[in-house]
């Protein structure tokens, strides 16, 4: 846990002079722990009361730390969604970018799916927030580019998931996948083990996108 002195001078020791920092590796790597700390607690927060019943305050009170400490990371409860969604898609990311790295073989692709599928058990408290809080933050005036790069990327995964040239069966097919390992997740979070949900989720995912279906291009086999 933080040292909550500690993140009580982030906001006024981190810079020296020179606007550089004096222990720049560790007092970065104290920021980050800051802001992951104060993300945490405000996903609490905002499904405890939900996204309007809570604010900065609460958020800082939670944490124990002045307001001054939490505004040097977030100027408001929007830019606390926004960065959860961007780290999010920072994931989404790094997980296309090694995608599109490795070779088009039934392999990779179950590797795809294994790595989305941790993606989405490690964000679990975050999309359930999201998703308990969908009416509020839609109204976020980031809300339209954040559906929009979701979007874009899903299409990524799917084009990874796909061979060239995939006709509409083989591509809805693969976005089937996709999206049914949130679902699931979502559904059978807190009913089930862990790990064994996470290998159900895998499994079953990497087999929709291998099973053959009618209309198919490709022949089966």
């Amino acid at each position: 846990m933080n040292d909550p002195q500690r993140v009580r001078h982030i906001a006024v020791d981190d810079r020296g002079s020179n606007g550089r920092t004096p222990h720049s590796e560790g007092d970065s790597r104290a920021r980050s722990d800051t802001r992951a700390r104060i993300q945490q607690v405000a996903v609490e927060l905002f499904t405890e009361h939900g996204y309007e019943g809570t604010s900065l305050r609460e958020i800082a009170e939670r944490l124990d730390v002045t307001k001054a400490a939490l505004y040097y990371h977030f100027k408001s409860k929007e830019d606390i969604v926004t960065s959860l969604v961007e780290d999010y898609s920072k994931q989404m990311d790094a997980l296309i970018e090694w995608g599109r790295q490795q070779p088009s073989t039934a392999a990779t692709r179950r590797e795809i799916l294994s790595r989305y599928v941790d993606i989405v058990a490690e964000g679990d408290k975050v999309f359930r927030m999201l998703h308990q809080n969908q009416a509020a933050v839609s109204m976020l005036s980031s809300a339209k580019s954040r559906g929009e790069l979701f979007k874009e990327r899903i299409e990524f995964l799917v084009d990874l998931l796909t061979e060239p040239g995939a006709g509409l069966p083989e591509r809805v097919r693969a976005a089937m996948a996709i999206g049914g390992i949130s679902v699931a997740w979502m559904f059978f979070a807190g009913q089930a083990d862990r790990r064994e949900l996470i290998e159900s989720v895998r499994g079953i995912a990497a087999d929709i996108t291998e099973l053959p279906c009618e209309g198919d291009a490709r022949p089966p086999g």
